[in-house]
């Protein structure tokens, strides 16, 4: 049977990252992930709920991270699940993370992006592995809206 194991999470970042490298050289950092959701109950009333998330970023994901990223930032992670387990005391513990192999910022509240007033917004860790691949997305321009050119007005949806 075929298995498919793809996360993708829009939430808040809960505390500064912490970049470090391991023996190897490769960047990692963990960081926390609050995702939001509002929903309606039995009764009727809006609900909110926070899910809080841990994610491990690695190489130039982790690196544009600890770079980028602070308490609060608004952020887009795609990645996937992964379970550790570990013993501790003669007791097996287990927890459910994720491994984010592509991170999008997506700005302050503040209407900048990141720690650095009027960077660009960063993409990490897009194609292969996580640590590949950086780029930088250009700002959203409001001359860049609406259809393409030559885009067929008659067209239902």
């Amino acid at each position: 049977m075929a298995s498919f194991n793809r996360v993708v999470l829009l939430g808040n970042v809960t505390r500064d990252p912490e970049l470090r490298y391991i023996s190897s050289g490769t960047a990692v950092t963990d960081i926390g992930l609050a995702v939001n959701d509002r929903r309606k109950n039995a009764a009727g009333e809006w609900v909110e709920e926070t899910t809080f998330v841990d994610v491990t970023l690695w190489g130039r994901t982790a690196e544009v991270a600890g770079e980028y990223v602070t308490k609060g930032s608004p952020i887009l992670i795609e990645g996937r699940l992964k379970l550790d387990t570990w013993e501790k005391d003669g007791k097996k513990n287990s927890k459910l993370r994720v491994v984010g192999e592509r991170m999008q910022l997506l700005g302050s509240r503040s209407g900048e992006g990141g720690k650095s007033p009027g960077k660009p917004r960063v993409a990490a860790g897009r194609g292969g592995s996580p640590a590949e691949n950086f780029d930088q997305s250009p700002s959203y321009d409001e001359s860049d809206a609406g259809p393409p050119q030559g885009a067929d007005d008659d067209i239902p949806f």
